[in-house]
């Protein structure tokens, strides 16, 4: 069945309908009910642990270890984060009310939307769908979460999991390529939430404007980071390399490249060398604990991107086997392909620099990246690079954390994407914040009634003490 028989067996328009029609029911708006349905999918998770991680082995080459923390495990953590606290969070907020509206009391009331649509993507295709599920569904909405059909099998595997334990007029998955997403993205959905690249993203963006459907941009970017003199060079590296090599680079948070000072640029593609050999041997081909890029298309792009600068790590490639070494390339210039656009696969590019104020003028000339990077034993100069850049998240000193505390929002910033989510932030990004004022009767006064008889000077003095 190719993709365009897929949309018309599923019946996207039928679907959007009886979600909305399931939402009016005010079914979603019991906590109880968001409890229950949070507690099916970590059931569900546990039960399926081990289909998780064969579908993800299968996509993606992924090992054990990567594939359950960085899917299976961030999942449940933000179902847990839901759980503990979505009474707090759903509690309405009272806030002060002015003078002119009294007697009375004012409240902002979260609400959900009604009916999501979360499109995911390819890198992480179980966590980047059932984390924006869980806010979605935390928040009191219905979904339909759209799996990309690059990780066919995580793909295959969700839909048959939602299938068996939702209700689809409540939670409900759209398998396919484009003709599904282009006829999902036709129907009026109340909130779209969106994880891919930019060239999509925008898309994406056009069409929930048909609906003047808010939205959520997950994006990307050239990912910077920034490598001082005093920064602990074995730390730097190992952190470094374990960001930008885990999943094969395919991360979207990855350090896409590094601005290294080049009084220390020798040390670092040392430690950077010692710390690839000790994480996964001499051979990497053969280590069990490193991934495989995701298709052969996308293998031929990153291939590409090897002809220039000087290799100082890896190198090999493996086209039948999907595998790019982890590679550190060195002598690289701003004009090479492979600091064009974001990497995306297992290729570090390294450039030195001996002025910091020049190389940040010239990266906030850039668009802004969803991460920034720095090591540095220099608070000051770590502030210096933090005010100067603007990125969706930044971390000082290593790698990912500002993405796996579930405290932090998490999304980008201008070309990096809008909006955020993870743990409150994203029940915020699925509810409508109502402000709702309740007056009594008892006193109404006649001076904001015509005719007016205060003189307009008089008024003027008095709005301020009024509000």
């Amino acid at each position: 069945m190719n993709t365009g028989e897929i949309a018309a067996a599923i019946d996207v328009g039928g679907l959007a309908a009886r979600q909305r029609r399931f939402f009016r029911t005010d079914a979603t708006r019991d906590l109880a009910f968001r409890k229950r349905q949070l507690r099916t999918l970590k059931d569900l998770l546990v039960r399926n642990e081990a289909d998780i991680l064969s579908a993800l082995k299968q996509d993606l080459g992924r090992p054990p270890t990567e594939a359950w923390t960085s899917e299976i495990g961030i999942v449940l953590t933000e179902i847990d984060t839901a759980l503990k606290r979505l009474d707090r969070w759903a509690r309405p907020k009272r806030v002060r009310t002015p003078f002119l509206l009294q007697p009375g009391s004012s409240r902002i009331v979260p609400e959900p939307f009604g009916s999501a649509l979360v499109i995911g993507t390819w890198n992480y295709p179980l966590q980047l769908v059932l984390a924006p599920a869980v806010a979605a569904l935390a928040a009191g909405n219905c979904a339909v979460l759209k799996p990309s059909e690059l990780s066919p099998a995580t793909s295959a595997l969700t839909a048959r999991m939602i299938g068996e334990a939702f209700d689809p007029d409540l939670l409900a998955v759209v398998e396919g390529g484009i003709e599904p997403t282009q006829a999902l993205l036709k129907q009026d959905f109340d909130y779209v939430f969106f994880t891919g690249g930019t060239r999509v993203g925008r898309i994406v963006m056009a069409a929930a404007a048909e609906h003047l459907a808010p939205v959520t941009l997950e994006l990307g970017g050239k990912n910077s980071c920034i490598v001082a003199a005093d920064a602990d060079m074995k730390t730097a590296a190992r952190r470094i390399a374990w960001g930008k090599f885990f999943n094969a680079g395919q991360t979207c948070i990855a350090p896409d490249f590094i601005l290294v000072e080049k009084s220390a640029e020798a040390a670092f593609h040392d430690a950077l060398k010692a710390a690839i050999e000790e994480f996964y041997g001499a051979d990497p081909a053969a280590s069990s604990d490193y991934a495989r890029i995701v298709n052969e298309r996308h293998f031929d792009r990153l291939a590409g991107l090897l002809d220039r600068g000087r290799v100082v790590a890896g190198g090999g490639t493996d086209r039948a086997a999907r595998y790019i070494a982890p590679t550190v390339i060195a002598e690289v210039t701003w004009d090479d392909p492979v600091m064009a656009d974001e990497i995306f696969g297992p290729i570090l590019p390294v450039i030195a620099y001996d002025d910091l104020d020049a190389e940040l003028a010239a990266l906030r000339d850039r668009p802004k990246p969803l991460a920034l990077y720095v090591f540095t034993a220099d608070g000051k100069r770590a502030d210096t690079v933090l005010r100067a850049i603007s990125s969706g998240g930044a971390t000082v000193n290593d790698v990912f954390a500002q993405m796996l505390n579930p405290e932090l929002p998490f999304g980008g910033v201008g070309a990096s994407g809008m909006g955020a989510y993870h743990g409150k932030a994203g029940f915020d990004t699925f509810s409508h914040r109502r402000a709702v004022v309740r007056r009594a009767t008892w006193l109404d006064a006649k001076l904001k009634y015509p005719p007016y008889k205060m003189p307009l000077a008089a008024m003027k003095r008095l709005m301020p003490w009024l509000m």
